[in-house]
């Protein structure tokens, strides 16, 4: 990769990070974790697992959901929430049944196989953390994570983030 030039290269060599560099580590460091996750889900029996479907795993929740339901918390459309319940429903992660308040609807699922990529990736997320812990310093990440909360705005854990990167 070339090096900076002009005021970001300024910036850079300064020790002070260009603006653009921000959401840029930002994502590097967002990627790092669901990249190294998806390696460990793979290896312990969930190798088609992709970062949305962890999105709309969340989206169905405990109780299970309607298409039209997961579709809005995904912030995508019905059919687009369809066509990832397909994908779900043909790896064994959800199933659909009818919905014991209304038998003209379907209700989503999760399945046992769901649950324990759930799981998996919960324990896996606690493991990049306690990593990431070692490498940085326990003080150190800490002060991370308030600082984002700090300035991440209310609200900013929502589960439409998948719709948002496709545009």
């Amino acid at each position: 990769m070339a090096e900076p030039t002009g005021r970001a290269g300024e910036a850079a060599s300064a020790g002070e990070g260009a603006g653009f560099e921000l959401p840029l580590l930002l994502f590097a460091g967002f990627r790092t974790i669901i990249d190294e996750l998806h390696r460990e889900l793979a290896e312990s029996g969930h190798p088609d697992v992709r970062p949305a479907y962890g999105f709309a795993l969340q989206a169905i929740g405990r109780d299970g959901a309607t298409a039209s339901e997961i579709g809005r918390r995904l912030g995508v459309s019905k059919q687009a929430a369809g066509k990832t319940v397909d994908r779900l429903e043909g790896l064994g992660y959800v199933e659909r049944v009818d919905d014991p308040q209304d038998g003209r609807r379907k209700l989503v699922r999760v399945t046992p196989r769901g649950v324990d990529v759930l799981v998996r990736s919960a324990e896996g997320f606690d493991r990049l953390h306690t990593e990431w812990s070692r490498v940085l310093g326990a003080d150190r990440l800490r002060a991370l994570e308030s600082d984002l909360r700090a300035m991440a705005p209310a609200g900013a854990f929502r589960l439409d983030a998948a719709a948002w990167f496709n545009g």
